[in-house]
């Protein structure tokens, strides 16, 4: 379902981000990051499909498997570090415009872009080099990713150490960061004395909603059962593997909710789907000064500066 769903979900998304939105503003860099890593994974998504529908056996050898399986994670931790970013870039404008007019730039936002990839890569090098695949000789099945080797890491504390740590960088404080951004966001445009600013308002409550929702749905299930099967598996021989498998499969429903994210965050983006649909032109809102940003009701310098 979700790469059915997907593909041309977000082929549609990265074809109207690339080609028909301009000028490239610092969300539209992060949206179009977004789009590309949400096709990464549904482009490995019938791999995984079929190793399932073949009784768990793996037939594509070492290296696909760790290419599903680093894109698979890559995608939901680049997911949610790139939506912070989107917080981050909104909160700027919206609450301080003026002293972050210089930060909020194109070439700013590919510099996070190009980090956010690094620090992922360097995150998951535990996963890329190493043979992620099993010999079940009991089964007579390959596993991927199923069943680790206790070689992988050189003890127990090491593999407390490595899984807390992608809990806490790559989920914890991103979460916490976008609700903080969101929320000052919200409230700010809500204190705004501007009438025509509905627009804005309503889009910042609709892209907060859908970021929320993917955190909350998607992200933190498989964060939190991740974090408590493998506490409870090294030091209480206790298993939650079966919940965590579930999980995965909400971990990849933000692909699809993903092009929600993009409707929000770009007045753009709304028009040109809009006008796909055969809906017709938005209501026109004064308060949206230019296409494709959040504005401070503020002060009309603060818009011009943005």
């Amino acid at each position: 379902l979700v790469a059915l769903v997907s593909i041309p979900g977000n082929l549609f998304s990265l074809w109207v981000l690339c080609r028909h939105i301009r000028p490239k503003t610092p969300s539209v860099i992060f949206m179009i990051n977004l789009s590309v890593t949400d096709l990464m994974l549904a482009s490995v998504l019938p791999f995984q499909i079929y190793y399932h529908c073949n009784g768990n056996h793996w037939v594509f050898g070492v290296l696909l498997c760790n290419v599903v399986t680093v894109a698979f994670y890559a995608n939901m931790y680049s997911s949610i570090l790139t939506m912070t970013c989107i917080s981050v870039d909104r909160f700027l404008g919206v609450v301080y415009p003026l002293a972050s007019a210089r930060w909020r730039r194109r070439r700013y936002a590919v510099a996070a872009c190009a980090g956010l990839w690094l620090l992922l890569l360097a995150a998951l090098a535990p996963l890329a080099r190493t043979d992620l695949t099993y010999a079940v000789e009991e089964l007579g099945i390959v596993t991927c990713f199923d069943v680790l080797k206790s070689t992988m890491l050189p003890s127990v504390a090491m593999w407390a150490i490595f899984l807390f740590t992608l809990f806490l960088l790559l989920f914890l404080i991103p979460f916490v960061v976008t609700v903080a951004c969101y929320t000052a966001t919200i409230l700010t445009l809500l204190r705004s004395a501007d009438p025509h600013g509905r627009g804005q308002r309503r889009r910042a409550v609709g892209l907060a909603a859908v970021v929320l929702l993917a955190f909350v749905t998607c992200f933190a299930p498989n964060n939190f059962v991740l974090l408590l099967h493998m506490v409870s598996r090294l030091f209480f021989g206790h298993s939650y593997y079966h919940v965590y498998k579930l999980t995965l499969c909400l971990s990849c429903l933000n692909n699809c909710l993903d092009p929600f994210v993009y409707y929000f965050a770009s007045r753009e983006f709304q028009l040109r789907l809009r006008d796909y649909l055969g809906y017709g032109p938005l209501p026109t809102d004064s308060g949206d000064v230019r296409r494709d940003s959040l504005f401070s009701a503020r002060t009309l310098s603060a818009r011009s500066v943005l």
